[in-house]
């Protein structure tokens, strides 16, 4: 029950935040045997944890309000079964990474933020008809090493370890992707190197970035200052 009412308040949290409008997107999340997933075509401001829909990894479903999956079943079913590091997957449509998308484009390393998708870039899987094999295939594809892609002539797919680091990262490719959009009022703006992208991506990895909050580990990087609750020494310093 709390995964369907979680997956409710990440629905109507992707319209509140503007990356989604209407029932265009859609969410799912990870259960012990397949998934939970928005159903088709209802207003997110209305659902119940009855309408969530359960479905099982063989593809077969259930719904206490007799409701179908979302259009888009397939490829949140795909790729969590192809990524088990991944529990949550919301997709959008948002605006300037679906203009992006529109061009066939996806997010070069443009801002080291787009490390947080997992890697230096942020690819754009080609056109299918929504809600085919197909087009699952193709987003699968473009997630390899991944947590976020856009779709061509559609949208963008974020995933992650819980429903609010997918709803994160979603939010953050729409800015990244309308960044990008009004820097090329000055021109094509100059990339980082994928040498400095791959330090990124590991800086975020060693700090748990995008993932659930952890406890300091002996092994930790010394970037930052973090103080004990009883307003003891610092346990790390910055470094000059």
């Amino acid at each position: 029950m709390k995964l369907a009412i979680d997956i409710i308040a990440t629905a109507q949290a992707m319209n509140s935040s503007g990356i989604n409008s209407g029932t265009a997107g859609n969410v799912s999340a990870r259960t012990s045997s397949g998934m939970l997933v928005t159903p088709s075509g209802m207003d997110y401001e209305q659902l119940t944890p009855e309408d969530i829909v359960a479905m099982d990894f063989d593809t077969s479903w259930f719904a206490t309000n007799n409701l179908k999956p979302s259009s888009e079943w397939r490829m949140h079913l795909d790729v969590l079964r192809a990524r088990p590091d991944l529990n949550a997957v919301v997709h959008t449509h948002s605006t300037h990474a679906t203009a992006l998308s529109l061009h066939g484009r996806g997010l070069g390393p443009y801002h080291y933020m787009v490390a947080a998708a997992g890697g230096h870039d942020i690819r754009c899987a080609p056109y299918a008809t929504f809600g085919s094999q197909e087009l699952s295939d193709a987003a699968v594809t473009a997630l390899e090493g991944r947590r976020a892609c856009l779709l061509a002539h559609h949208g963008v797919l974020a995933a992650g370890p819980d429903l609010a680091s997918a709803l994160s990262l979603a939010i953050q490719v729409e800015e990244l992707a309308h960044q990008y959009l009004a820097s090329l009022a000055l021109g094509e703006p100059p990339q980082l190197t994928v040498s400095e992208m791959r330090r990124v991506v590991a800086k975020f990895e060693r700090s748990g970035y995008g993932s659930a909050p952890r406890r300091l580990s002996p092994d930790d990087d010394r970037d930052s200052t973090l103080l004990d609750l009883e307003g003891r020494e610092p346990i790390l310093h910055l470094e000059n």
